[in-house]
This record gives C-alpha cells, sequence and structure tokens, in this order.
C-alpha cells in the first residue's frame, strides 16, 4: 500500500533529521499576496525590504554585500537577538528563491528553497524548505535546536502577516 504524501513528508524529514546536525524542516503558509507580491517581497533587495520584513529583520544588522539580475548577497539578522547570517539568494521566475549560508555566527552550512504557488480563487501558497547544519560550538547548537523547535510555527506566522499586510496595501 503506498504511503501518503504528506506520510511520505513526514518520514522523508524524520530520517533526514536522525542523520543531520542541525535544523531541517518544511513548512507552508497560505497569504492574500498574489505570487508576484511574494516573488518580489522575497527578492527586493531595496531599502523597502527593512519596511516589507519589519517584524523580522533588524536594520542594524541588514547589509546588502552584492546583487545581480537573479542573486543576492546579503548579511541579516532577526530583530531582538544577537543572531546573524550571510547568505546568497539566487531566484528564477516564476517563483523559486534559493538561499545558501555563506557565514553566520551560529552555523557553517545551510541552504533553504521557497517556492510559490498560485492558491485557486487567489493569493498564494508558499512551500519552505529550512536546511542549516554544523553549529558552532554551545550557543550554535542551542540556536539551531530552538530554530527546530520553533521555526516550523514561528517563520510562516511572520511571513504570513508580512505578505498578507502587502497584500493589503496593494503594493507589488
Amino acid at each position: 500500500m503506498p504511503l501518503l504524501k504528506e506520510q511520505a513528508l513526514r518520514l522523508s524529514t524524520a530520517e533526514h533529521q536522525r542523520n543531520h546536525e542541525g535544523v531541517y524542516f518544511r513548512c507552508s503558509l497560505e497569504t492574500t499576496a498574489t505570487p508576484e507580491q511574494v516573488f518580489r517581497a522575497f527578492t527586493d533587495f531595496s531599502d523597502r525590504r527593512l519596511d516589507i520584513w519589519r517584524k523580522t529583520l533588524d536594520p542594524k544588522k541588514y547589509e546588502l554585500c552584492e546583487h545581480g539580475d537573479t542573486w543576492a548577497v546579503v548579511k541579516e539578522g532577526s530583530a531582538g537577538t544577537k543572531i546573524w547570517v550571510l547568505l546568497r539568494y539566487e531566484w528564477q521566475e516564476p517563483g523559486t528563491i534559493h538561499w545558501s549560508v555563506l557565514d553566520s555566527d551560529h552555523c557553517d552550512a545551510g541552504t533553504g528553497d521557497i517556492t510559490i504557488v498560485p492558491r485557486p480563487g487567489g493569493g498564494s501558497t508558499v512551500n519552505v524548505i529550512f536546511d542549516h547544519q554544523d553549529p558552532r560550538g554551545l550557543s550554535g547548537r542551542a540556536i539551531l535546536l530552538m530554530q527546530r523547535l520553533l521555526g516550523p510555527i514561528a517563520f510562516p506566522r511572520l511571513w504570513k502577516a508580512a505578505l498578507d499586510r502587502l497584500a493589503e496595501t496593494g503594493s507589488s
């Protein structure tokens, strides 16, 4: 009897976690923002990024290091924490965004993927794979443990709120 898609996803995530020191999770969120608005929100590295993601990005840590038409290297950090990460984002339209960890204060490696899918009737579904590994010391282990426990809940909630707010304003 074949496994259901959700069961297979849970098993592959659990198996990956057992063979992995770090944080790995998948999550999804639904937003009223159009796929174009979502894509632009994740790939806008102008000062506007700080406004879009104001509840999650610390302006004191944000630094655009390099960028091109389909990529950017950015230092980002969460507001209210000392955590920072240097990421290389790469994207392709209509809705795939990938990041790679180049440096951070808490882990030596990691990747992430965001895919944006239109919802019937409007809005978008945003699917995320978060895979950060090789913690740096005890504090790195603690940070990745907290991300493993809280990330699947916190990231979708925070991102949904930012994207829904963007949809309300009609910005792209």
